[in-house]
């Protein structure tokens, strides 16, 4: 399982609750492993994440197709007012994206890469994460198969304080950012602050 896609539901005012059940319904009629569900509580509010695996680029743009297809995707379109899917491949030398407990704290990050800067980037990240592992866990770093070109991290922690603490020993180390690593950065990068959903596998 090397591919992911990042759904994001933006929702009407207190949509996410609403659209639960019919999110839930959806994603058990169709393929793929999935492994996460979060509502954002920092950042752009009333917007879901989902997060799923796939072991083939046909499995997941059968799936991308069927919701695209659809006339009620995910279950909830009377609380959608943007639908967005989004398809990434996992940095080659990360472990496929593990669920069980690690917040509730998740953090999403996104760097817009240079446009010839994806490769760099990937080696840079491939030097780097495993001493900013050292401070706290990721759960996956992965570039964008579609899209402009970008890296999307996702960051658990127990709490704001330990991502706080996480951030700032490993700067202080000198284990992060990775080294050179905003040479191959555009400035717009942005992070997004989601706790888990009830149903959702990574907690």
């Amino acid at each position: 399982m090397s591919y992911y896609e990042l759904t994001t539901l933006d929702t009407v005012i207190f949509g996410a609750g609403k659209a639960s059940p019919g999110i839930q319904d959806w994603i058990a009629g169709g393929t793929g492993r999935f492994l996460g569900a979060w509502g954002t509580d920092i950042g752009t509010l009333n917007r879901v994440f989902l997060l799923r695996g796939f072991d083939s680029l046909t499995e997941m743009m059968d799936e991308r197709e069927r919701a695209l297809m659809s006339a009620d995707p995910f279950g909830c379109t009377e609380q959608l007012v943007r639908l967005t899917m989004e398809s990434y491949r996992a940095l080659d030398f990360l472990p496929p994206v593990e669920t069980g407990a690690f917040g509730p704290v998740y953090e999403f990050r996104t760097y817009r890469a240079k446009i010839n800067g994806l490769h760099e980037l990937v080696a840079k990240w491939r030097d780097a994460v495993p001493g900013r592992e050292e401070f706290s866990k990721l759960s996956v770093a992965m570039y964008g198969l579609d899209g402009e070109p970008r890296l999307t991290q996702i960051w658990p922690y127990a709490s704001l304080e330990a991502r706080s603490e996480a951030r700032a020993h490993s700067v202080t180390e000198g284990k992060w950012p990775p080294k050179d690593g905003p040479a191959s950065l555009m400035p717009e990068m942005t992070s997004q602050i989601a706790m888990p959903l009830p149903f959702s596998p990574m907690t």
